[in-house]
Parts: structure tokens; C-alpha cells; sequence
């Protein structure tokens, strides 16, 4: 018992030593509960991101409250001398403030978590971590119709859920309202190319086509709207210069958008070819 009151005074009389004595124990225990959180895989699932970053907050926080217990008298002290220039700290750290409520915000709202796809002003990505101060998100190329990841990583400060909307795409990961446009330059009838279009739509995507209704129905149930439903949609518009404009929009799994696009676009210059001449013009696509 001696030995450890000789040791707490020691620590409460060279506290400077002990703060870095705990702080350099608790990252090492840190680096080791990562370094067996994430294995020996190369890819991370979302379940060892959850953990990296409730690891990380945990002993951030872990950090800040044995550093107050241990400097509490050191702090009070800085408390009552700084009351007379609050207003000017506030002032000074009007970031910090706001980059800390907007975790609170985040959290309170539930708006998104670790694995979901995000948009944030013009960014859009993966939440890969959050913390009290930032959110990092690996970046998704979302803005171009396309559904791959960039490579770049972009940390979003908290502060920003204040000034710009979340938009949360995480039923986005497995399918997907894929829509684009066909442009054909000359006025034609396109009509009677819709069915056949439609039937065409329906051979690429039979093979998951009951599981597209199915996934359809659940994000209905839990968005609680009428959505448009799984089946292929077509629309024909006509443009400011006369030419006409074949909207074209599927239900389909994300990772296969691109690739069926491509196959219907061929599909529609395939009929297009047998149905018109081509001295009616050529088809540009966009």
C-alpha cells in the first residue's frame, strides 16, 4: 500500500511525465486493438471499420477525461482566468465549436454511418470513418452516372452538415435508378421502337428480375413512398432544336448499370437501323 500512495503521489507531483506516460500506453494499446481489428485481409468490411472507429473515439475520449482528472486543478484555474476573454476564444474557435455539433447533430440524427454512401455539397463517397471533428469518405464518381470509387479520399469537416444537405444513397450499394438519354439528331417517329425496346430491356435483366421486385418492395416499405417500380421505363421528349430525346430508366444491381446501358444503347441503334433509313440521320448518344 505504500509502494502504490508513493506511486499516485509521484504521479500527481510530476504530472507532465505521467500525462505522457499514459498517453503514449494508451496508443500503443491502441495500435494493437487496430492491428487486430483489420487482420491479415487487404479489403476492410464494414463491421472492422465500425470497430477502427469506435476504437479510435473511445480512446480519444479515453485521453481527454485522464487528462482532465489529472490537470483538473490546472484547469479550473485556467477556467476562472479566461472568463474575461470568452467572448474572444469563442470567436477564435468558432470551427472547432461547430465541427464538434455537427457530430452531435450527425449522431443524434442517425443520418448516416460507417459503409453508407453519402453526398455532401458536390462530394460524393463511401464513409469509411468518423470522429468528433471530421468525417472521411472514399470517393464515388457519382455526379457522372458512374458507380466506382475514384481513389481519393476526402475528409469532410462536421461543420459542413450545417451549411449543406446529407443525402444518404446507402440502398445506392446494391441497386440502383440507373437513367441516361439516347438523342437521335433528326425528327422521326421513335414510338413503335418502345416495345420492342422494352422487350429487348427485359432479356438483359431477367436474370434478376425477382430480386430487383423484392428490393424494390423493401425500399418502398422503409422510404414509405410509392417509387417507380422495377420494371423498365421509356419516355420520348423533343429538345429545343427539334431532335428527339429516348429517356431511358432501369432498376438494376449497381455494379451492372454501366454495362447495360451500354448493351441497350446497341439494342436501340440496332432497331433504329432496321426501322429507318439512314438518310434520316444517325443516332448520337449522350
Amino acid at each position: 500500500m505504500d509502494q502504490i500512495e508513493s506511486l499516485w503521489n509521484l504521479m500527481w507531483e510530476y504530472k507532465g511525465a505521467s500525462s505522457a506516460i499514459l498517453i503514449t500506453l494508451i496508443i500503443v494499446i491502441r495500435r494493437i486493438a487496430l492491428w487486430r481489428i483489420r487482420g491479415d485481409g487487404d479489403f476492410l468490411s464494414e463491421s472492422q471499420r465500425s470497430w477502427m472507429s469506435r476504437t479510435k473515439n473511445g480512446t480519444a475520449v479515453l485521453i481527454i477525461v485522464l487528462l482532465f482528472f489529472i490537470w483538473r486543478s490546472e484547469v479550473s484555474e485556467f477556467a476562472l482566468s479566461l472568463t474575461a476573454i470568452a467572448v474572444a476564444v469563442v470567436v477564435a474557435s468558432k470551427e472547432i465549436i461547430l465541427c464538434f455539433t455537427g457530430s452531435i447533430q450527425r449522431a443524434s440524427s442517425r443520418s448516416f454511418r460507417i459503409g453508407d454512401w453519402i453526398e455532401v455539397g458536390k462530394l460524393c463517397g463511401e464513409v469509411i470513418e468518423h470522429n468528433m471533428m471530421a468525417t472521411v469518405i472514399q470517393e464515388i464518381d457519382l455526379n457522372h452516372g458512374q458507380y466506382h470509387y475514384t481513389g481519393k479520399t476526402a475528409t469532410l469537416p462536421n461543420s459542413m452538415f450545417f451549411t449543406y444537405p446529407v443525402k444518404n444513397f446507402n440502398f445506392m450499394k446494391r441497386y440502383v435508378y440507373h437513367n441516361f438519354e439516347i438523342i437521335v439528331p433528326k425528327f422521326c417517329n421513335l414510338y413503335p421502337l418502345v416495345p420492342l425496346l422494352v422487350e429487348k430491356i427485359e432479356e438483359h435483366c431477367h436474370y434478376f428480375a425477382d430480386v430487383a421486385h423484392r428490393y424494390n418492395a423493401v425500399i418502398e416499405k422503409h422510404a414509405g413512398v410509392d417509387l417507380p417500380g422495377a420494371e423498365p421505363h421509356i419516355h420520348i421528349t423533343s429538345g429545343q432544336t427539334g431532335e428527339q430525346i429516348v429517356h431511358v430508366m432501369i432498376f438494376c444491381p449497381t455494379e451492372r448499370a454501366n454495362h447495360l446501358e451500354n448493351l441497350i444503347r446497341a439494342d436501340f441503334m440496332t432497331l433504329y437501323d432496321r426501322h429507318f433509313d439512314k438518310s434520316n440521320g444517325d443516332v448520337v448518344v449522350s
